[in-house]
């Protein structure tokens, strides 16, 4: 193991997050009892731009107004792109008028590790003015040709500061490489295989090695549960922690497909236990089932069970 080691600084259950638009506070009441782990109210893409500045009033309003802790919901709100006249307000009056409750902010179509920076430069001063006694955190999305290509530097010099996690977000990935598709997460026929695996590989091998989160992002076939379940098993199996939902449909799918079933969690148990019983007698490796485990089963078996006692933990709080 080499000597250079990031760590997650922040751990959160992050199997599914629910997209709620800010400009239908409708939905807010709905997100906030749909069992999700995690909501992002949104002032960017699902917002028309005459709705924005409404939509903030809306999303600060929702919380102030509801309790999103007392339903086990981590709570976090998509701003505007840096490019756009909405970005600066976005942060400033959210901090100022609500940031005490929180937790995250969700940076659009990150570029460079610049623009993690600009944000962060803000929220610093913003808290401090406000007095807030925690710290934002910030994730990003990598939805973009630039934004991949600068994913290692990012994850690198975000995780230094209040980066905690990073989203695919697969349709202006699609949009900003020209990709032959029109479709928001599913899989184009015409290619033989996965299109967005390697995209989501990357991103995924950025964050695990500085200590992010990695989360797939929407597929928007809302009628195809089955396709969103495939698309989030890819996930995964890739190392992803969640998935997006756009309809609250789908965070059962995600719920089921990122915690550890049953007999994957006794499993990883099993070779713990086969491990330990090994080191006892001074050997490093065992046969579990008719196959040998060692160092690294163990360490596979430690992610499951650490993920199944997260996902535990939450649910009794």
């Amino acid at each position: 193991m080499s000597h250079t080691l990031y760590v997650a600084t922040v751990q959160r259950v992050q199997r599914c997050e629910l997209a709620v638009p800010g400009s239908n506070p409708e939905m807010f009441e709905k997100a906030l009892k749909s069992g999700v782990d995690f909501v992002f109210l949104d002032l960017e893409d699902a917002v028309a731009p005459d709705d924005k500045l409404q939509a903030r009033k809306n999303i600060i309003e929702a919380i102030n107004d509801l309790d999103w802790k007392g339903h086990g919901i981590t709570l976090s709100v998509r701003i505007n792109g840096l490019d756009t006249q909405y970005m600066v307000r976005d942060v400033v009056d959210l901090v100022e008028q609500a940031g005490a409750k929180l937790d995250t902010v969700l940076i659009p179509k990150v570029g460079v590790y610049a623009d993690v920076y600009m944000v962060e430069a803000m929220l610093k001063q913003l808290e401090a003015q406000q007095g807030l006694s925690h710290e934002i955190g910030i994730e990003c999305l990598i939805e973009t040709a630039l934004g991949m290509a600068n994913v290692e530097d990012i994850a690198r010099q975000g995780a230094a500061g209040r980066l905690e996690a990073m989203h695919f977000g697969v349709a202006d990935y699609a949009a900003s490489n020209r990709a032959r598709t029109t479709n928001i997460g599913g899989l184009n026929p015409d290619y033989p295989g996965d299109q967005w695996h390697a995209a989501i590989s990357r991103m995924t091998v950025a964050c695990r090695a500085y200590g992010l989160r990695p989360i797939d992002g929407p597929f928007g076939d809302i009628k195809d549960p089955e396709g969103y379940r495939q698309a989030a098993k890819r996930a995964a199996a890739l190392g992803c922690e969640g998935k997006w939902a756009i309809h609250p449909g789908q965070i059962a799918l995600a719920n089921e497909v990122f915690t550890p079933p049953p007999a994957e969690l006794d499993k990883a148990r099993r070779i713990l236990a086969a491990l330990a019983d090994a080191a006892a007698q001074g050997k490093g490796a065992a046969a579990l089932d008719g196959r040998l485990i060692d160092a690294a089963s163990e360490r596979m078996a430690n992610n499951v069970v650490q993920a199944a006692e997260a996902i535990a933990a939450k649910s009794i709080q």
